[in-house]
Formats: C-alpha cells, sequence, structure tokens
C-alpha cells in the first residue's frame, strides 16, 4: 500500500504519530527560536552542525564518502576537517533560513554583472530557466532576487508532510518568491506561463531527485541529474541561466549572488540536446561549488556508488 501522500497514499497510524510528533517539535523549535537575533541562530545553528556531526553516522560517512570522490588527493585528516566544516556550515544555514522565517537577516546584494545576465535575457521575451544549487543561504538567493525585481518563480517538490510545505510556502511567500509545486495539478501549465510571460523559473539541479535524469558529469563524477529544466528551456526557447552565491568579489566583503548565462545556440529539441544543455549546466554548478566548498550539501547522496566504508 502506498504511504506518500505525495502520491495519494495515506499514513498509518505510527507513521501519522511520528510526523505528528516530527511537527510538534519544529514547531516547538521555531517558536522558541523566535526572539533570537540572526548572529544567534546561526551560532546555534552552527554548534548544531557540529552535534549532527558527531551522532548522525550515516550522513558522516556519506559527506566522507563524497568528499573522497570529489577531492581523492585530501589526506583521511583533512577530509574529516572538511566534513566537520560542512556539518558546522549547513547548521549555521539552518539558522540563516529559520531567521528569515522569522522576517529577519540581511538580503544578498546582486552582483552588478549579474543584474546584466539577467535583465538580458529577460529582454529576449521568452523567459528565463534560473538553475541553481543548495549551495551556501540558497533561500537567502531566491529572495535576494525577488527583492531585486526580477520576477522569480521557483519549481519545488512537495514534502512529505503538506505542513512542511506550508511552511515552505510561508518562508518562500513572506519574500515575494512564489511556488509551483511539481506534483500539483496545472503545474506544467504554471511553468510554460511563467516563461511566456517573460518570468524566471528557479530550479534547483544540484542534487538527486526521484524525476526523469540523465547521467552527466557532476563535480568530476558521473551523476544522474534532473533532465526536466533543460527540456524545458528547448521546448520553450527560454534563457538559461545559473546563478548562486559566491565568494566575495575584489575589494568587496561578504557572499554576494551572481548570475552566468548558459549557451544554447545550435541545440535541437531532441533528447541528446536536452542531455548536452543538462552538462554544461551542471558544468556551471559545479565550479560554482567548488569556489565555497564547504558550503554544499555533501551529506547527500549524489551518486548512487560509494567510494569508501564507515568511519
Amino acid at each position: 500500500m502506498d504511504r506518500d501522500l505525495r502520491t495519494g497514499g495515506r499514513w498509518t497510524p505510527l507513521q501519522r504519530l511520528k510526523n505528528d510528533l516530527v511537527w510538534a517539535l519544529a514547531t516547538a523549535a521555531l517558536a522558541a527560536t523566535r526572539p533570537l537575533p540572526s548572529s544567534v541562530l546561526r551560532t546555534v545553528g552552527r554548534a548544531l552542525g557540529l552535534l549532527a556531526h558527531g551522532v548522525a553516522r550515516a550522513a558522516r560517512i556519506t559527506t566522507l564518502d563524497n568528499v573522497a570522490r570529489v577531492f581523492p588527493d585530501l589526506d583521511a585528516r583533512g577530509q574529516l576537517a572538511f566534513a566537520r566544516d560542512c556539518f558546522a556550515t549547513l547548521g549555521e544555514m539552518l539558522g540563516d533560513t529559520v531567521a528569515l522565517l522569522h522576517g529577519r537577516g540581511a538580503l544578498l546584494p546582486l552582483a552588478p554583472e549579474a543584474r546584466a545576465v539577467l535583465d538580458e535575457a529577460r529582454r529576449e521575451g521568452r523567459g528565463v530557466v534560473f538553475a541553481s544549487a543548495h549551495l551556501g543561504p540558497w533561500e537567502r538567493v531566491a529572495a535576494s532576487l525577488v527583492a531585486a525585481g526580477i520576477p522569480l518563480v521557483t519549481l519545488a517538490r512537495e514534502s512529505y508532510d503538506p505542513r512542511f510545505s506550508r511552511l515552505y510556502e510561508r518562508l518562500r511567500g513572506g519574500a515575494g518568491v512564489r511556488v509551483v509545486w511539481r506534483a500539483t495539478p496545472g503545474a506544467a501549465a504554471r511553468i510554460v506561463r511563467t516563461l511566456r510571460g517573460g518570468g524566471v523559473l528557479g530550479v534547483p539541479m544540484d542534487l538527486r531527485s526521484r524525476v526523469p535524469s540523465c547521467e552527466a558529469p557532476f563535480l568530476g563524477h558521473a551523476a544522474p541529474t534532473a533532465v526536466g529544466p533543460a527540456r524545458i528551456a528547448l521546448m520553450t526557447r527560454a534563457a538559461v541561466v545559473v546563478g548562486t552565491i559566491a565568494p566575495p568579489g575584489p575589494g568587496a566583503a561578504g557572499l554576494r549572488v551572481t548570475a552566468t548565462r548558459i549557451p544554447t545556440d545550435g541545440l535541437g529539441r531532441d533528447r541528446a540536446a536536452a542531455e548536452a544543455l543538462t552538462a554544461r549546466i551542471n558544468a556551471e554548478l559545479s565550479r560554482r561549488i567548488l569556489a565555497v566548498p564547504h558550503a554544499w550539501v555533501w551529506p547527500h547522496e549524489r551518486w548512487t556508488t560509494r567510494q569508501v566504508t564507515g568511519i
């Protein structure tokens, strides 16, 4: 029997009890953190990340496996230090997201060249497929684009628990970011309408997901990657832009949002063209992740085979 509400299934009584408990704990945690300033939330999040590094053995093993794959020249001590720093950074980003949910925290500056890239792409009138990654404070990237006047609509997968989906809508909606849930009726029509209206469709492409995928190089290794965004772009002839946070520019301080146009000239609309475009997007995402490697989600099972065993 199907137990996934997203596909029309039903929870068992035990699942409902467990999910109700998780929701109650999440709600209590959000209520308790409401008075805390953003800096404290990030500090608390960093501490929780370090705690997770110590107790979440499976996630730690996955992280070390991924790090060994991408950085084979890093010795064992270096890999362990990298993993620890990654967990701490992810915890800090969790604190940052909670601050955003509470309506606090500064937005990220949009680099002038990123504004120029997006404005030029939008002027073509066929919309923009904005491929991004779970890199650094990614929720602030979406909020910052909208605050800068970019009509961003994000594509997302519903949570296993509808209550968390509504929380997610509150997080993004509070910053003016609209969401298209990919499994809802009419999602395809909304996607096409967004692009034909000259809007920007934000799609995360760095994680493995249960959607039609192709094998494409990612961080130097073949990885199953969603091919839908490339198909959508080629079908609608929308411009393709990759954008994420990036390190500070010369003479600047703090992270910023940058963007790069991905060429689609000469590509048709068949599967081979979609796979070629997916590979181009992955190459740019990889370059960006390697520029700030500790800020990516290394505990995610991105590849299908393992490199190392338990640590």
